[in-house]
């Protein structure tokens, strides 16, 4: 048995703190058994290893998302890389021929996918193990997982099983209804026994295999890349679950939650203050969350979540923050990243006509190191702040610390190495700062310039 984990998202259900390339499974406000902060993709990453499935997962991700992935699981981090964001049925469909061509499984092996925001106790992925069998012994082409609802929903999907039991442990479905009003709820939960449905697939790899073959989709992982863009931008669920007629559903009466909202994720936090704040004691179910280097104070308010970073600022009422995605309007790139090297941190940004300037706080871990790359539009200058390091500029490699400036002109190669933690102020200047005026280089460091 094999597991992809989806890791997606578009960053605006927990904004501010969340953002393109910092989606709400990357944020850092859990703790973990021994009380460290986590995010949730560390959260099921430890899970999974507790219950002894990691070494069987891969994740699969833009190429966006790639660097906070190892940035959080390790550089070893295995990763199945989109070449964009297309919805759930081209991520799966390119996993499957990535694991088919690229690593030889077998085609009767079993694939479990699942969210990488999964909230749930330990013994739900004990219980995933079972799936291996119910695809084996069963005649379905698909098995799900149904979760024992706790209270009428109108933010999930639900299952309806079919009245005859199958097994002791899975029943056949029925049927599907997505997102019903909470009355329809009520009466599918009691009438009908219908579970939420918490979006695991699993499957033998030959089904989704022959299921693309029969739709003409190149079954080698290199030529998918190259058509990716190609591909319906479209869910599993409507490509592929709704469309068979063969499902079978294991049932899981444990803990499980959608962390989708502040409204929430507020309820697994097991602190009510991050960040600099200060908060009345008349200030019930009130969270603070801030990123920023200035302090925060709340007075008098109940059941509300303040969330502060560099992308913006969040005052809302608790059950009202389901609907800050609808209130998003604007487009900004992100003011917060986390890479393998570090941090960045923008600090001001500015737009006019011809020409953009922006200053970014950079945070490097000792012993990492930046890309080499080239830019064709723009200046930069470095100021280091603390720690020491090497920069690469133009086949020279030239010692920096506390107190160095260097500048680093259009079209010059260039690089930093981290000897020591090291902070800097990075200063850009010029008429395009996105990611499309840079070309990156590999480079192995202290190797002879190319």
């Amino acid at each position: 048995m094999r597991i992809i984990l989806l890791s997606g998202g578009s960053g605006k259900r927990l904004w501010p703190l969340s953002n393109d390339a910092r989606s709400k499974q990357f944020l850092k406000i859990l703790r973990n058994p021994a009380g460290q902060m986590e995010s949730m993709l560390q959260r099921v990453w430890r899970q999974l290893n507790n219950v002894g499935l990691a070494n069987n997962t891969m994740f699969a991700t833009s190429a966006k998302q790639v660097e906070m992935i190892t940035s959080q699981i390790g550089l070893d981090a295995p990763i199945i890389i989109e070449p964009e964001r297309r919805d759930t049925f081209p991520a799966i469909a390119l996993s499957a021929t990535y694991l088919y061509s690229v690593l030889g499984a077998n085609l009767e092996e079993t694939i479990v996918v699942l969210p990488v925001d999964t909230y749930v106790e330990d013994r739900f992925f004990e219980n995933l193990k079972q799936l291996d069998r119910i695809v084996n012994h069963s005649s379905a082409n698909l098995a799900l997982v149904g979760v024992q609802p706790t209270y009428p929903s109108s933010k999930y999907g639900y299952i309806v099983p079919d009245a005859s039991v199958v097994a002791d442990d899975y029943r056949k479905v029925k049927s599907f209804r997505e997102k019903p009003a909470e009355s329809e709820a009520e009466s599918l939960i009691e009438i009908e026994q219908a579970l939420w449905n918490c979006g695991v697939f699993a499957f033998k790899l030959d089904y989704l295999i022959t299921r693309l073959y029969e739709q003409g989709v190149a079954l080698q992982y290199e030529e998918l890349v190259k058509q990716y863009h190609q591909l319906k931008k479209t869910s599993f669920d409507y490509e592929v679950v709704e469309k068979c007629n063969e499902i079978v559903m294991l049932k899981y009466d444990g803990y499980w939650k959608d962390l989708g909202t502040w409204n929430t994720l507020t309820e697994e936090m097991a602190v009510s203050q991050i960040g600099k704040s200060v908060m009345s004691e008349d200030s019930n179910n009130t969270h603070i969350i801030n990123e920023l280097h200035i302090p925060i104070t709340v007075l008098g308010l109940s059941d509300v979540v303040v969330a502060a970073s560099p992308d913006g600022i969040l005052v809302s009422d608790k059950a009202a923050s389901t609907r800050l995605k609808e209130w998003i309007l604007f487009e900004q790139r992100p003011m917060y990243e986390e890479h393998q090297w570090g941090t960045s941190k923008v600090l001001e940004y500015i737009s006019d006509e011809d020409k953009e300037s922006m200053t970014s706080r950079i945070s490097m871990i000792a012993g990492t190191q930046r890309s080499i790359e080239v830019h064709f539009q723009r200046t930069e200058v470095w100021n280091i702040l603390s720690g020491k390091g090497e920069l690469y500029l133009d086949g020279k490699t030239i010692p920096v610390e506390a107190g160095s400036v260097c500048q680093i002109p259009p079209r010059a190669k260039h690089g930093l190495k981290a000897i020591t933690n090291l902070e800097m102020i990075e200063i850009q200047i010029g008429g395009n700062l996105l990611r499309d005026d840079v070309v990156e280089f590999s480079y192995a460091w202290g190797e002879a310039a190319v």
